[in-house]
């Protein structure tokens, strides 16, 4: 890549990041405009600092099962992978995500890849099935909420029905789309890479990388046994998550103002999840207006504790991701600089992970 391109292509990330950034402000402007901050701090301060642990507990092992779930996925490139390993890039993703939207797909790909003696390519395929799998299950949520519900969700969120359909149509399309690439791949794959090259060369190299990373991917993914292992997990992540929705509510006392259950949660976990999609610097801003919006004008809380509620769980999540993030890399990096030789610092491994981006 020449200067002027490298340049160029820089700017455009740090363009990306700064869009984020401000995205994060506009979002927390919305959520706090008009909210007492004193009442919300209030609030947070009498929470039961026994179930913030207990939901720490239960956040970790939610994404324990996540690790276990990648390892099945895995299972058929390489049985024997480190559910440490696994654990620990993961969390270092989500750290990683807490500043750099996206960067920490790329950043848990890339150290496992090297923790394992994996190839980078193969291992941010898994990433991108991971995601797809993510996506499905919580539209399905979505789906299963609009009937839970006790209500009408689309009266409250007119958006969401638009959302759903768009969604569920995008992911058709993602599924066709990666059957094809998968089951027809010399046909389809040269006859797109052929048409993209008209356009540009470089695009179509780019757009082969991308092909070879699915395609190695999901041919990781292989047996009934592994699929039906992937799906168990899977709904066992997305119970997990909802029971950490519930305990937000214990956190805070909100059982004892409204009735609140463990439908009540994963009502609230659906929509919520919304707000992680959402391109800020881990979920801040946006996850903390829609689940704001969500506890006032489905549950009925006030404002301030809609408010309390989002500031203390993504806080708690937050906190636990950073932690864990530098905890995991510089032990696991430890442990694998003995191996190598080679030592890499937290700043040079991040800055490493841009390019990719």
């Amino acid at each position: 890549m020449t200067s002027d391109k490298a340049k160029k292509s820089r700017t455009r990330k740090i363009a990306g990041i700064g869009f984020s950034f401000l995205l994060t402000g506009i979002f927390l402007y919305i959520a706090f405009y008009g909210v007492r901050f004193g009442d919300v701090l209030g609030i947070i301060g009498k929470a039961s600092w026994a179930w913030v642990f207990v939901l720490t507990v239960t956040l970790l092992t939610s994404h324990f099962l996540r690790a276990v779930r990648w390892k099945v996925i895995l299972s058929s490139v390489k049985p024997d992978t480190s559910v440490l390993n696994l654990f620990g890039s993961l969390m270092v993703g989500y750290g990683v995500n807490c500043v750099i939207p996206r960067l920490g797909e790329i950043s848990r790909a890339v150290l496992l890849g090297k923790w394992e003696n994996l190839s980078g390519t193969s291992m941010f395929g898994t990433v991108i099935v991971e995601r797809v799998i993510d996506v499905i299950s919580f539209i399905a949520a979505l789906l299963i909420s609009v009937f839970i519900y006790n209500g009408n969700l689309y009266e409250s969120f007119p958006w969401l029905k638009s959302s759903l359909y768009a969604a569920s149509v995008l992911m058709a399309g993602v599924i066709i789309f990666l059957f094809l690439v998968i089951r027809f791949k010399e046909k389809f794959y040269s006859i797109i890479l052929k048409l993209v090259s008209r356009i540009s060369v470089s695009a179509a190299h780019r757009l082969a990388n991308v092909f070879n990373m699915l395609i190695e991917g999901f041919s990781s993914l292989k047996g009934l046994k592994n699929i039906v292992y992937t799906i168990i997990l899977t709904v066992a992540v997305i119970s997990v998550y909802s029971l950490n929705s519930y305990l937000g509510f214990l956190c805070l006392g909100m059982q004892n103002m409204k009735e609140v259950g463990f439908s009540t949660a994963w009502v609230l976990m659906s929509i919520s999840s919304l707000g992680v999609v959402i391109p800020t610097p881990g979920g801040t801003g946006s996850y903390h207006v829609i689940t704001q919006t969500a506890l006032v004008l489905l549950f009925g809380f006030s404002s301030e504790m809609g408010l309390a509620y989002a500031v203390l769980n993504h806080a708690v999540s937050t906190v636990v991701f950073i932690i864990t993030a530098l905890f995991f890399f510089f032990f696991l990096n430890y442990k694998y600089s003995k191996k190598s030789g080679k030592k890499e610092k937290l700043v040079d491994f991040i800055e490493t992970n841009m390019d990719s981006l």
